[in-house]
């Protein structure tokens, strides 16, 4: 069965915009690339055409994966939310650190991208924690280091 991805209205928009600038332009963009590369001469020996096509094969990957995210996904709203859903943003100390050494985090899919937040995943250990937990809950979580303790100072 297909994994279900869960993102904002947001991030769906700009997954779709990504797509079909990708099966528009993006294509027509490197069919061009391809065709003036082959104008250089031999194929064996044609850095350009092979570059051109390796470019060409990471952008089907690319689509491909949209694809893959677009068939089976869900809008989520964690705008009223006061527990911990995948789609939002938390405010985390360690149990160690003082209240103003609290970092952002987005508790979500890579695709959600945000530059001003660093990402968790859901099905990450501290996000399997997370989800569910509320304002003030110390969340205690496996890490490849032993176990590590978090506070949850705010969810945005």
């Amino acid at each position: 069965m297909a994994q279900t991805h869960e993102l904002s209205q947001a991030a769906y928009d700009r997954l779709v915009e990504e797509l079909e600038y990708l099966r528009t332009h993006g294509r027509i963009e490197l069919a061009d690339k391809i065709e003036r590369a082959r104008e250089h001469g031999d194929l064996k020996e044609n850095a350009e055409y092979h570059a051109a096509k390796e470019e060409k094969a990471k952008m089907e990957g690319r689509v491909a994966q949209l694809f893959g995210i677009l068939e089976n996904y869900t809008i989520v709203d964690n705008s009223d939310s006061e527990t911990v859903v995948s789609g939002s943003i938390v405010l985390l100390k360690y149990s160690d650190e003082e209240d103003d050494e609290a970092e952002r985090y987005l508790v979500g899919s890579i695709e959600e991208r945000r530059e001003d937040v660093h990402l968790v995943s859901p099905t990450s250990p501290l996000g399997e924690k997370l989800l569910g937990s509320k304002i003030g809950e110390t969340i205690v979580y496996d890490s490849p280091g032993g176990q590590l303790e978090v506070v949850l100072l705010a969810i945005e």
